[in-house]
């Protein structure tokens, strides 16, 4: 198809132009098994040529918006990923206080593996921790950040923002993260955030269930060790 077919070939040519490519892909709900064994071969090729590849989940969907009607419910998932790509652009384009730009993004995202976007905003007393509890989870990425290789951390605030409280979106993202994970940590002030605060985050060499195929899971429950070609895929196995 159109997104599973062409997209290897897109990210292939963008690689060969020496972009960091980054992969955004939708796996297909359980129903539709041909869909899914397509979506996961094709998910296998993208690995190959994409330096990091984030991986969303429709069933999930089913879960968080299975009450709404369909068209609103796709809108979630359609939603996410537009404010996962306006949020890689403004943390590279928008003038900052701490500065990130194109080389610190692909300090991370480059070989980065699976990969998850946050993005969380609050403007209660406790705006801070809220802000990164939801930039750190949401409901559509299955994932596991322990371990995960490499963090970009982008804040905005307002000129009330204390340092304590800088400090402390940085210790809170990286306390799971590998010991000697690549952190880069950013921050904007803006007059129009005064008493809130919005976090960035964009975590590479995560774990998600998402990124295996049956047959994967099929060899490492009876003990086969996962093929060669997979391991150069990058595609960790994760139970």
């Amino acid at each position: 198809g159109t997104g599973t077919g062409a997209a290897p070939v897109i990210a292939q040519i963008a690689k060969e132009s020496g972009a960091v490519v980054i992969g955004v892909v939708t796996m297909p709900f359980e129903s539709e098994r041909a869909r899914i064994d397509k979506a996961e071969f094709g998910l296998q090729e993208l690995r190959e040529v994409t330096d990091t590849t984030i991986v969303l989940d429709n069933n999930r969907l089913v879960d968080i918006a299975g009450q709404l009607p369909i068209e609103q419910a796709f809108a979630v998932a359609n939603e996410l990923v537009s404010t996962m790509c306006k949020g890689i652009v403004e943390t590279i384009t928008l003038p900052s206080l701490i500065n990130l730009d194109y080389a610190d993004v692909s300090a991370i995202m480059k070989d980065g593996g699976v990969a998850v976007i946050g993005i969380g905003e609050a403007d209660t007393q406790n705006k801070v921790m809220e802000a990164v509890q939801q930039a750190l989870t949401h409901p559509l990425l299955d994932v596991d950040y322990k371990g995960a290789t490499g963090a970009l951390i982008h804040v905005t605030c307002g000129p009330d923002l204390k340092l304590e409280e800088f400090d402390l979106i940085g210790r809170v993202v990286s306390e799971n993260l590998n010991p000697e994970a690549n952190v880069i940590i950013g921050a904007r002030i803006s007059k129009e955030f005064t008493g809130k605060v919005r976090v960035i985050t964009i975590m590479t060499g995560v774990k998600s269930p998402y990124v295996l195929g049956r047959d994967i899971e099929q060899n490492t429950n009876s003990s086969h060790p996962v093929s060669r070609e997979m391991s150069d895929l990058g595609i960790e196995v994760w139970r």
